[in-house]
């Protein structure tokens, strides 16, 4: 990259805030005070994201008697759930192709029970009243190299073969260039209906505001310090105060589980995004995204971006960094690199916008497993359930993981509990330093194959062989 061209694309950046463009919505509601002294329920849910809101939300929509207690270290939404791009996706195993790779005797089920999960997203949406800028508006994933068009074209077909390519449309690249305008946009797969686009911020506060007025006690700045059986319960005890619960519900991702042994499972991998300023008509029109849909592009290292309701672009992706010794540092939340790489790819997708800004600039952690989608389980004889490992895909697949959770607790059998994906876990990451050392050849050889025509070297072809890698 010649310095000229550095220097004009940073310039865009000048004025961008280190901070979440969701967060800083005027809506945003005022913390619950937290909690102090001992608290008793049916069921304590600890984690106030999406997995979290979703768990107490169905818990009391499954049984209103229910008394349901939900904890938050911080913020309802502070972490993952408010800085993600806000794609709800209707896949349950972080995209077709991973899904289809390691459970094609379920993935039709899979693909079954994912819709129904976004349909029923959007009953909650309008049952609840969620004001979450709620679209659904699909998504294209799009090839910028001929290598990556060719290989849409041959994905594309092969769905069509297995009978798994309804809702999906093959775009060449005057199709593609109709719908979104980019000099790079070389083909597309349009999922019409498996995505819909939001706020990822109001959704947390929506589901917090539906929690309150079912009658959930939720409490903020109350992290949950450790975790032990109580007779025939549970119990966590907390800063000011502790609860007693029958049974606990863990959805807490990233940060280190109260189950020592799930701690083993997930990476932190910290991703980063840039809000624009609002577009105008002219800039707009220029690249001619009239119907909102979100997008994508097909390496290793990808982007996604989409528009806001007051249409602005948000672009993320590409750098996925993961910090030796997985600690989840506030520190990590700002990488001006990454954001002067990222600004310089907006401009080349989109050289209409030169001239643009940067309003916000931020990043964050999102908990990743060696299979790229989220696993389940249960401990302290059941009276425990857990997900995590939703790597990114978690606006959609949390409401479903919570599901999961409350069967699991229940001692339910289900459509659900009866999947492989629930049943069996991942392999766990090995220790440091062969983690982070593991993580960075992946990534460089991921990084490698894009520059190569998508060849990939016998390290992937051998963590392909075995189930395992390293998701950008």
């Amino acid at each position: 990259m010649a310095p000229s061209a550095m220097s004009r694309w940073t310039k865009s950046l000048s004025e961008a805030q280190p901070v979440p463009y969701w967060l800083e919505d005027p809506g945003k509601p005022h913390p619950e005070p937290a909690l102090t002294g001992a608290e008793t329920c049916d069921l304590l849910v600890v984690g106030g994201g999406y997995s979290g809101l979703w768990t107490a939300l169905n818990a009391k929509e499954r049984d209103p008697r229910r008394d349901v207690v939900l904890l938050e270290g911080r913020e309802v939404g502070w972490a993952a759930s408010g800085r993600n791009g806000g794609f709800c996706a209707a896949s349950l195993t972080h995209g077709l192709p991973n899904g289809l790779t390691r459970w094609p005797d379920e993935i039709h089920r899979l693909q079954e029970l994912g819709a129904r999960n976004l349909d029923e997203i959007e009953k909650a949406v309008a049952r609840h009243d969620l004001d979450c800028d709620f679209e659904r508006t699909g998504e294209i994933d799009v090839a910028t190299e001929t290598y990556q068009a060719r290989e849409l074209k041959d994905w594309y077909e092969e769905l069509e073969r297995k009978g798994l390519a309804d809702g999906i449309e093959y775009l060449d690249a005057d199709a593609v260039r109709e719908q979104v305008d980019s000099p790079t946009f070389r083909a597309g797969l349009h999922d019409r209906r498996g995505v819909a686009m939001l706020h990822p911020a109001k959704l947390v506060w929506g589901l917090k505001r539906a929690c309150l007025r079912l009658g959930v006690r939720v409490y903020e700045h109350t992290p949950a310090l450790d975790l032990r059986t109580y007779g025939a319960g549970m119990a966590v005890r907390t800063p000011y105060g502790s609860v007693r619960a029958r049974k606990v519900a863990l959805g807490t991702n990233i940060f280190p589980s109260l189950v020592k042994r799930v701690r083993a499972y997930t990476v932190p991998v910290y991703d980063y995004a840039l809000m624009t300023e609002p577009l105008s008509d002219g800039q707009l029109a220029s690249i001619g995204w009239r119907n909102r849909q979100g997008l994508g592009d097909s390496a290793n290292q990808f982007h996604y971006f989409r528009l806001s309701a007051d249409n602005r672009i948000l672009w993320g992706g590409y750098d996925a960094i993961y910090p030796y010794g997985g600690q989840v540092r506030a520190e990590y939340d700002d990488r001006p690199e990454t954001y002067a790489k990222l600004a310089g790819h907006f401009f080349t997708c989109f050289p209409q916008l030169e001239g643009v800004r940067f309003t916000h600039a931020w990043g964050g952690a999102i908990d990743t497993c060696s299979r790229f989608s989220a696993f389940y389980g249960t401990a302290h004889r059941g009276r425990v359930a857990y997900a995590a490992g939703y790597t990114g895909l978690g606006v959609g697949a949390t409401r479903f993981g919570a599901d999961v959770m409350l069967d699991l607790l229940a001692g339910d059998d289900t459509e659900r509990t009866r999947l492989e994906m629930v049943r069996k876990k991942p392999l766990p990451f090995p220790p440091e330093p062969f983690k982070w050392t593991g993580i960075a050849l992946t990534k460089w050889s991921l990084a490698r194959a894009d520059s190569h025509g998508g060849r990939r070297n016998l390290w992937l072809r051998t963590m392909d062989r075995l189930g395992l890698g390293f998701d950008s």
